[in-house]
C-alpha cells in the first residue's frame, strides 16, 4: 500500500483527495494544511472552475499537520503530493526528496528554470521519483491524440493547432498572481507546452505574439519552429475571454493520413481519415469530472510500485514545458524568434 500526504487543501488539493478515493493499492494518509477548518475537514473554501461544490470531508483516519516539516517527518508516508501554490513547489520538492520521500508535484513543475532542474537533479541523487502532475494527456481526447500519433498509424504529425482560453479566474486570491504562479503564459499554456512537447518533441525555436498586463503575458499565439522537414505546430491560450465562456480547449492535427478535430466548445473527437470515414471514437472515463486525475495519481502510484518514473509524469519532460512557456514569453517581450537553448 503506497501511503499518500498531501500539502495543500485548495481546489487542487480537493480534486486530488476526492480522485484518490478510487486508487489501486494507495490512499492518503495525512494532509497538511496551515489553515485548522481545513484541517478539521470544513473544505467549502476550495472553489476551482469545476467540478461540485466543496463542502465538509471526513478525515476520519487521515492524519492532519499544520506544518510541511512534520508531514515530511512521518515515516508512514511514500509519497509526497504537493498541490501548494506553484512558488512553493520547489522548497517543498527538495525538501521531501531529501527527507525520503517519492514527490508528485502540480504543474507547473517550478516557476523557474534553474528551480525546475534542481528538482531534476536532487531527484536523482536522492533515488527517489520526481514525478509533474500534468493531467492533459489522461483526459480522454487527449489520451487518444496522444495514442494515435504514437502509434504511427496513420503517419507523422504534419500540422497541428491548439487553443485554450479562460476568463480571467476570480475563484484563487493568488491565481492571478503572476509573482506565485507565472501567470496565464505559465499556469494556464504550460498544459498545451507539455502536451506539444510530448506529441511532437521540443522545436527549435519558438516565435510568439501575445498581450501583456502589468508583469504577466495574459495571452500569445506561438508558433514552434522545428527547422526543414519538421512540422507546423501552433498554439493560442490565454485569459482574455468573457465569463460567458469561461473555459474552451481543443486542437486540429493533421497527420498523413488522417486527421484530428476535438473542440470542447461543441465539437466532440472527430477522427476523419483518408478514405474519406468519419468516426467520433468512444471515449472511456469522458463524462466522470475526476476520472482522469484518478488515472493519473494511478500513474504515479504505480511508478512507485515499480521504481520507475510514468513517461507522462516525467520530471525532465515537465521541465521542458515550463522552458517552452519562458522562451515564449521572451519571445513576446522581444518580437522576434527566440532559440530554446
Amino acid at each position: 500500500m503506497v501511503r499518500i500526504g498531501i500539502v495543500g487543501i485548495g481546489f487542487m488539493g480537493r480534486v486530488h483527495y476526492l480522485a484518490s478515493q478510487q486508487l489501486t493499492g494507495a490512499k492518503v494518509t495525512a494532509i497538511c494544511s496551515r489553515d485548522a477548518a481545513k484541517r478539521a475537514g470544513d473544505w467549502r473554501n476550495t472553489r476551482g472552475n469545476f467540478g461540485p461544490e466543496p463542502g465538509p470531508v471526513d478525515l476520519s483516519g487521515v492524519k492532519t499537520y499544520a506544518e510541511v516539516s512534520e508531514l515530511l517527518a512521518d515515516p508512514d508516508i511514500d509519497l509526497i503530493d504537493i498541490c501548494t501554490v506553484t512558488d512553493q513547489h520547489a522548497p517543498i520538492a527538495l525538501a521531501a526528496l531529501k527527507a525520503g520521500k517519492h514527490v508528485l508535484v502540480e504543474k507547473a513543475i517550478a516557476l523557474s528554470p534553474q528551480d525546475a532542474d534542481a528538482m531534476v537533479a536532487a531527484a536523482k541523487s536522492a533515488g527517489k521519483l520526481l514525478m509533474v502532475a500534468h493531467v492533459l494527456p489522461f483526459f480522454p481526447e487527449f489520451k487518444f491524440a496522444a495514442e494515435v500519433i504514437a502509434s504511427g498509424q496513420y503517419g507523422k504529425v504534419v500540422a497541428a493547432h491548439f487553443r485554450r482560453v479562460i476568463s480571467k479566474p476570480d475563484w484563487s486570491a493568488n491565481i492571478g498572481d503572476s509573482a506565485k504562479t507565472g501567470g496565464p503564459a505559465v499556469d494556464l499554456h504550460i498544459h498545451d507546452t507539455h502536451f506539444i512537447g510530448l506529441v511532437c518533441g521540443v522545436p527549435k525555436h519558438v516565435f510568439s505574439v501575445g498581450t501583456v498586463e502589468g508583469d504577466a503575458v495574459t495571452y500569445l499565439t506561438t508558433s514552434y519552429l522545428y527547422g526543414p522537414g519538421g512540422p507546423a505546430v501552433t498554439c493560442s491560450s490565454g485569459a482574455v475571454s468573457m465569463s460567458g465562456r469561461p473555459f474552451t480547449h481543443g486542437y486540429e492535427i493533421f497527420l498523413e493520413r488522417a486527421m484530428l478535430h476535438y473542440d470542447l466548445g461543441g465539437i466532440p473527437l472527430t477522427l476523419l481519415t483518408s478514405d474519406r470515414k468519419s468516426t467520433q471514437p468512444a471515449l472511456a472515463g469522458a463524462s466522470e469530472p475526476f476520472a482522469a486525475f484518478t488515472d493519473e495519481l494511478q500513474a504515479a502510484v504505480d511508478g512507485v510500485v515499480v521504481g520507475k518514473e510514468p513517461t507522462l509524469l516525467g520530471g525532465q519532460l515537465a521541465r521542458d514545458a515550463l522552458v517552452l512557456c519562458h522562451r515564449e514569453i521572451e519571445s513576446v517581450r522581444l518580437g522576434k524568434p527566440v532559440a530554446m537553448g
